[in-house]
C-alpha cells in the first residue's frame, strides 16, 4: 500500500512537477488546492487536471478569502507588474506586490490539518529558492522553521511521529524543473502559471510567473505548450 502524502497543488508548473515527483517516489498523493480570492482562479481547473493525471486519492479545494486583507496584486485592486524580460524579475532585495501576505504559512497550516486526518506524515510543496520572485516564504530557513513548528503543534509530533516537509524543487533551476517533470511524464499543457490570464485562460507572457516559466522551457530546450496572449 502506498504511503499517503499531502501535496499542495496550485496547478502551475512547479506544483504539477511536485505531484509527479511524489507519485514517482511511491507516495499516494492527497492534493490540496485553495480558492483564496486569487485573480487567477482559473489555476484551479489546472489543479484538478493535475490531480487526476497523477492519481490523487482525493483533491480537496479549501475556500479561504484572503481578499478580506488584500495587500497583494493577486488578491487586491493592484496592478500585476509586467516586464519585457526575465532579468527584471529576480531581485531578492525587494518583495514584489504579487507576494500574498503569509500565504505559504496559511496553506501549510491547512496541509497539516489535512495530513493528520488522512494519516499522512509527509507534505510536498513546490517552493523554489533558485528562480523565484523574492518571496520570503520560499526560503530554506522558512521551510526548516515551519517543519520544527509542525512537530510541536500536531498530535503526530507529540506522539513520537514526525511531520516531514518535502521540497524537491528547492535548489532546482526552472530548467531543471521542466526537464524533471518531462522525464516523469508531465504534460505541461494542462498547467496554468500566469498571474493575469485573460478570460480564455491564456497567459499574459509578461508577469513574473510567465517569464520564469518561459525561462525554464528555454533552458530545458523545450517549447512551452501553452498559447500566450502576445504570441
Amino acid at each position: 500500500m502506498s504511503t499517503p502524502a499531502v501535496v499542495l497543488l496550485s496547478g502551475g508548473l512547479d506544483s504539477t512537477t511536485v505531484i509527479a515527483i511524489a507519485q514517482s517516489q511511491g507516495f499516494q498523493p492527497y492534493a490540496l488546492s485553495f480558492r483564496y480570492g486569487q485573480r487567477h482562479v482559473i489555476e484551479l481547473d489546472a489543479a484538478a487536471r493535475a490531480a487526476q493525471a497523477f492519481g490523487a486519492a482525493q483533491h480537496v479545494v479549501a475556500n479561504i478569502d484572503l481578499r478580506v486583507f488584500g495587500g497583494s496584486a493577486l488578491t487586491d485592486d493592484i496592478e500585476v507588474p509586467k516586464h519585457s524580460k526575465v532579468d527584471e524579475v529576480n531581485n531578492p532585495q525587494t518583495v514584489p506586490v504579487t507576494y500574498v501576505p503569509a500565504r505559504n504559512t496559511i496553506f501549510l497550516s491547512y496541509a497539516l490539518a489535512y495530513a493528520e486526518t488522512v494519516g499522512a506524515s509527509d507534505i510536498f510543496l513546490g517552493v523554489n529558492a533558485m528562480d523565484y520572485s523574492g518571496y520570503p516564504d520560499c526560503r530554506p530557513e522558512y521551510i526548516e522553521a515551519f517543519e520544527r513548528m509542525a512537530n510541536l503543534a500536531t498530535k503526530v509530533g507529540v506522539e513520537g511521529g514526525h511531520i516531514k516537509l518535502h521540497t524537491p524543487l528547492l535548489h532546482m533551476t526552472k530548467g531543471d524543473i521542466v526537464r524533471t517533470g518531462t522525464e516523469l511524464g508531465v504534460d505541461y499543457s494542462i498547467t496554468s502559471s500566469c498571474y493575469d490570464p485573460d478570460a480564455q485562460g491564456r497567459p499574459c507572457g509578461e508577469c513574473d510567473s510567465c517569464l520564469l516559466r518561459l525561462k525554464g522551457f528555454e533552458e530545458a530546450g523545450l517549447p512551452d505548450p501553452l498559447q500566450y496572449q502576445n504570441a
